[in-house]
């Protein structure tokens, strides 16, 4: 059987690639890493992340039952890390309920409006169209009001929108730029030039690996949803079969691989797998598929040319599969090149190894 590349760019190998109490509410025991990551994010000692994990499971369940007591003058709720325990805002004149929330171990405090009319607002800046200027708007329940904020030096722009929410908003000036944050993940789908269509292999630092025949350096990249995604800084084809493609700001290099249907794969390191292995693949037009490793150090002759050091599988691929992810248990093992036949029928497919690909350009693959 014919040979092909699995691309979705070159013109042949381009066949492929296209109710009781609160306090009555026993807290779980925190797992090690969630305390060791609060000593780390919070500055707390390991007692003192669990003594707060536990104040605020009770004061989690606490804010129902507040809410649900205070009625219509409910002004908010939010966990007070200097008191342990949950503050809850009463507009005026609910001395009564105010003290059955002291008996019920929360600090209430009084607001001068009511959560439901901050969050009516709210709704009335939802319905309007905000200037460019304006990053974001949310009711702050700790100073009672709904918080506009507007990039640093352009606090005018936001003075008439806030308006709309009347005397209960107000306008901060902040640094925040906020922008969309996308996971690189292996075997998810990118287009080359807004054309030809391939497979992530595995994150890296700075961006992804993926096959060579997909793209040159300078070539476009979009992602899966089509938003602008990077760049080829780095390519090999044919002689190898890689390439390195350099990622923007708002997308995050993970360790994960797309299962297609099952939860994703993590990958934890990128040690080789043995002749005889067990080996799956994920790619975007196909995407999980398994079978076993056949050979190494295949040279495969396509019709652009030959290609040497290519790992041999029983495994099938089709178009688009083009330098998707190959794993062995949790190990990165490389990204799909080409092969022959289809995921009907069954066929033979092969892979760049990832190592050396890391190796010749000098990369770092992200583990979880």
């Amino acid at each position: 059987m014919k040979r092909i590349a699995f691309a979705a760019v070159a013109v042949l190998a381009g066949a492929f690639a296209t109710t009781a109490s609160p306090a009555a509410v026993a807290a779980p025991q925190p797992p090690a890493d969630l305390l060791a990551a609060m000593q780390r994010d919070l500055g707390l000692t390991t007692q003192q992340a669990a003594d707060r994990l536990r104040q605020e499971h009770a004061a989690a369940a606490l804010q129902h039952v507040a809410r649900g007591l205070a009625g219509e003058e409910f002004g908010g709720a939010w966990f007070d890390a200097s008191l342990g325990k949950l503050v809850v805002g009463v507009t005026g004149g609910a001395e009564a309920k105010a003290d059955r929330l002291r008996g019920l171990g929360a600090e209430p405090r009084t607001v001068a409006h009511s959560a439901g009319d901050l969050a009516a607002a709210k709704a009335r800046l939802d319905a309007e169209q905000a200037p460019a200027a304006v990053s974001g708007w949310f009711v702050d329940p700790r100073a009672n009001v709904v918080t506009v904020t507007v990039r640093r030096g352009q606090a005018e722009a936001a003075k008439a929108f806030a308006q709309k929410a009347g005397a209960l908003a107000r306008v901060v000036e902040t640094d925040e730029a906020p922008r969309l944050l996308k996971d690189v993940r292996g075997g998810d789908a990118y287009y080359i030039n807004n054309a030809g269509r391939c497979s992530i292999g595995f994150a890296v630092r700075g961006g992804f690996v993926s096959a060579g025949h997909c793209g040159s350096a300078g070539d476009a990249v979009t992602g899966a949803d089509r938003s602008a995604m990077g760049t080829f800084e780095k390519s090999s084809f044919p002689g190898n079969d890689y390439s390195f493609v350099r990622t923007g700001s708002a997308w995050t290099p993970t360790a994960k691989v797309n299962h297609y249907g099952g939860a994703d794969v993590v990958v934890t390191g990128h040690t080789e797998a043995a002749v005889g292995a067990s080996i799956c693949r994920s790619g975007s037009t196909t995407g999980w598929h398994c079978g076993t490793v056949s050979a190494k150090d295949q040279t495969v002759n396509y019709q652009e040319g030959s290609v040497s050091g290519l790992t041999r599988t029983n495994v099938c691929a089709e178009p688009g599969d083009s330098g998707g992810s190959w794993v062995s248990g949790t190990q990165a093992q490389g990204v799909t090149s080409g092969g022959s036949g289809n995921c009907t029928s069954g066929g033979t497919t092969y892979y760049q190894p990832v190592n050396e690909i890391l190796s010749a350009y000098g990369l770092t693959l992200v583990t979880g």
